[in-house]
């Protein structure tokens, strides 16, 4: 019953982080390997992805009702995401991700550090882009995000996030709302493979759903309340959490 306790919270925190900034895999992942460690990593990765992925459609549904978000720019983007995620999970069982879990720690650090010294990074929202060139743009982030969340997966959530402030002009809320969707089209992708595969625990899956969907209830209306300030703040954090993570894994193990 401990275990299944510490699943049912760490589904929940993961939820509520997941839900403002991308990250909850951070809280999710460890919880999982540490209860089930002679698992087989992919079938905890696929459990992860199946928790994970009703409480991002349920932030992403309560963004939507709240945060008027570029359609015309996220459903282009999203095929992108959902069709690159599919490639990146396929490579991944041929080519290991070495290369790119070394060079992660310094492009996260980069991110933290011109978010922390931009000081109105993402406060407002000021779109730099329109027309075919931000149709292209979506597109591209799409894809290469989407690639990335299969093939490897850690901060995909923030990678999005600082994506659309940085290069589109949105605010740090519009962006997390934006990230939201296209994360939902990034787990689907990475399910159906999960899925065919058969590497997905269902019922230990549901349980932490449950959980997650009440934690991603909370982050976002906590989120939608609190503005773009509360959601950069969090960011932040996020983001040197994965650093000091993904160093680790990297380097140290």
């Amino acid at each position: 019953m401990t275990d299944y306790l510490i699943l049912g919270i760490a589904g929940f925190c993961a939820g509520f982080v997941d839900a403002v900034v991308g990250g909850g895999g951070l809280i999710q992942l460890p919880a999982l390997f540490s209860v089930f460690s002679a698992a087989a990593p992919a079938s905890l990765l696929g459990t992860s992805k199946f928790a994970g992925v009703w409480g991002t459609s349920v932030a992403a549904m309560n963004y939507v009702k709240a945060v008027r978000l570029q359609w015309h720019i996220i459903i282009p983007a999203c095929i992108m995401a959902f069709v690159f995620s599919f490639i990146g999970a396929v490579t991944v069982t041929h080519i290991p991700p070495t290369y790119l879990r070394k060079a992660l720690p310094f492009i996260l650090i980069a991110i933290a550090i011109y978010t922390f010294w931009k000081k109105d990074l993402g406060a407002k929202s000021v779109l730099l882009h329109s027309g075919r060139k931000e149709l292209i743009l979506a597109m591209l982030v799409g894809a290469g995000v989407g690639f990335y969340d299969g093939f490897f997966g850690p901060g995909t959530g923030s990678f999005f996030i600082f994506i659309f402030v940085r290069i589109f002009g949105y605010d740090f809320l519009q962006a997390s709302a934006s990230a939201k969707v296209l994360n939902v089209a990034c787990n689907v992708a990475a399910l159906i493979w999960f899925g065919y595969s058969g590497h997905i625990m269902w019922l230990m899956g549901l349980g932490m759903a449950v959980c997650g969907v009440l934690g991603s209830i909370a982050g976002s209306r906590m989120a939608i309340k609190h503005g773009s300030g509360f959601v950069r703040v969090l960011f932040l954090l996020v983001v040197s959490v994965l650093v000091m993570k993904t160093s680790y894994d990297a380097f140290f193990k």
